[in-house]
């Protein structure tokens, strides 16, 4: 399967901000102006992605966020979705994909809680375009950004997010894998070079395994540009990986949502430096045992389903795997709307 990203974006724009998108057909963006970087860098952007199918949506809107050295390209999810009735929305955060700039660092923020603006933005948009509640899903990086912006909204006043109704969490980041050291000794290593030594890269980290997995010029199916999503990733800076081991502490700590969620992941881990035959039925960037000790902390309702045979983007998977996530998707999703009406029915308040 491929997926058509690259080509320029046409000039014209409605009066709502939204122009065609480099998906092609259906697709359209729209420019998220954040003002100066918190981090020193030129003005920053997100860029909010809608997928417009030929039949009207009925239900729920979804907007979807992405993970570290990544960007919306997943046309078959936002078809998915729109199959089953639902609005479907994307954003490129900061510095990422569609949103990079000239001279910016990809991907690069001291502070995970920077993302807050755009996501609220992006949440505001969709629920006045759209008139409905909003389904969250996020892969990897995204599935820490998401919780802790929805627990800090919880905190400010008292209730979930307005309007979000449930969030997918597609093998979310929960915490720093490897060896135990690494999260140990080397936690205070990364706070004191992210404090100090914020821009330096973490040496080793460029590994391909992932990368060539799914790119079609290698052994994948996906066809993506790889400006914004290079097989061997971006350079992990220590400034960024201070701001992510900040965020594994609080979500350690114990967060409160507000929503439902599910979280999907791989059956197994394979770390390996170079691509073979476990690169495609397994995970080899996250640890899953991380993600299921640590998926109890979102609080709310959690369920948590592997997925035999998927890869770290359950949603990339090869064919089988692919189609047991959306199977199970589908099926949580089902179950979310049943106990939606029944918390909104007259009996449910007595």
């Amino acid at each position: 399967m491929t997926e058509q990203t690259s080509g320029s974006v046409s000039d014209i724009t409605d009066r709502n901000g939204w122009r065609p998108d480099v998906l092609g057909t259906g697709y359209e963006q729209r420019t998220i102006d954040l003002g100066a970087d918190p981090d020193g860098e030129s003005e920053v952007v997100a860029t909010l992605v809608r997928h417009r199918p030929d039949s009207a949506p009925t239900t729920t809107a979804v907007l979807y966020v992405h993970g570290y050295t990544d960007y919306f390209f997943h046309r078959h999810v936002a078809e998915h979705f729109a199959a089953r009735g639902h609005h479907f929305y994307a954003i490129d955060l900061r510095k990422c994909g569609r949103s990079l700039r000239e001279g910016q660092t990809p991907h690069y923020v001291t502070d995970l809680a920077h993302y807050d603006q755009e996501l609220s933005e992006a949440l505001r948009v969709v629920r006045a375009e759209t008139g409905q509640d909003v389904l969250l899903v996020a892969h990897s990086t995204g599935g820490l950004i998401v919780p802790l912006w929805l627990d800090r909204l919880n905190a400010a006043d008292g209730t979930a997010a307005s309007g979000v109704v449930g969030v997918v969490l597609n093998s979310p980041w929960f915490d720093l894998q490897g060896p135990s050291y690494y999260r140990t000794v080397g936690t205070p290593l990364i706070e004191t070079l992210g404090r100090f030594r914020s821009m330096f890269t973490l040496p080793g980290a460029e590994i391909s395994t992932y990368g060539d997995s799914l790119h079609r010029s290698v052994a994948g199916e996906w066809d993506y540009n790889l400006d914004w999503k290079p097989r061997a990733g971006f350079p992990i800076r220590f400034g960024w990986l201070r701001a992510i081991r900040n965020g594994h502490a609080r979500l350690h700590r114990g967060l409160d949502i507000g929503v439902p969620s599910l979280i999907l992941r791989s059956r197994i881990t394979k770390f390996t430096r170079k691509y073979g035959p476990n690169a495609d039925v397994a995970d080899v960037v996250l640890d899953v045992r991380q993600i299921q000790r640590w998926s109890g902390c979102l609080g709310d309702r959690t369920n948590i389903v592997p997925i035999d045979g998927a890869r770290h983007d359950v949603f990339l998977s090869s064919a089988q795997p692919r189609e047991r996530a959306f199977t199970e998707l589908d099926n949580w999703l089902d179950w979310l709307a049943t106990y939606r009406r029944a918390l909104e029915s007259p009996q449910a308040g007595a």
